[in-house]
């Protein structure tokens, strides 16, 4: 496990990259198929300590809001020859979470350089347009072993939802996580 903090490449407002993904329930997903006011994409992985510790705070926020309002996507974008890694994995890490959102698979990494996201968790949050409205944290828990007191994540989606975006304290506020595994 190497701890790496989430970098910057897209700044706020910046548009979504599109994607066409095949998920773990078989279907392809695309940018344009989601039409929820906000968009929740989620680099994560199986293995990773702080995307088990982070799971199920997602699975309870897509729980909170209507999938009108809040659509989480995951995207896994490791090396699939990685331990615990590839698509056989994700559908039973899928099952053993019970996932309430759809798991995908980014098998040529591109999809994570295009949004530069580097570790997982890597969360980044978009409005109704998909422009780019908060990279960062999900909540204040640091490690996986820590509790959270503040829902950072779960905030700034209300505050979206509420017409209030410009009340978003910080555009991007580094998550930490294991680093991406990149292919050879």
């Amino acid at each position: 496990m190497v701890k790496t903090p989430s970098s910057q490449k897209l700044i706020a407002g910046s548009q979504a990259p599109d994607f066409l993904l095949k998920g773990v329930d078989d279907k392809n997903y695309s940018l344009k198929d989601i039409n929820s006011r906000t968009l929740l994409i989620v680099f994560i992985c199986n293995h990773c300590p702080y995307v088990k510790a982070k799971i199920g705070d997602l699975i309870s926020m897509q729980s909170k809001f209507d999938k009108n309002d809040l659509q989480i996507i995951g995207i896994n974008s490791n090396d699939s020859s990685y331990e615990g890694e590839g698509f056989d994995n994700m559908v039973k890490f899928a099952q053993e979470y019970s996932l309430n959102f759809p798991y995908l698979i980014d098998e040529t990494q591109r999809v994570a350089r295009d949004y530069g996201a580097v570790c997982t968790p890597d969360p980044f949050l978009f409005d109704e347009s998909k422009r780019l409205t908060f990279h960062g944290k999900i909540n204040d828990a640091l490690e996986p072993s820590s509790n959270a007191t503040v829902n950072i994540m779960e905030n700034n989606i209300q505050k979206i939802l509420d017409g209030k975006k410009s009340s978003i304290e910080k555009d991007f506020d580094p998550s930490i996580g294991c680093s991406i595994k990149w292919s050879r």
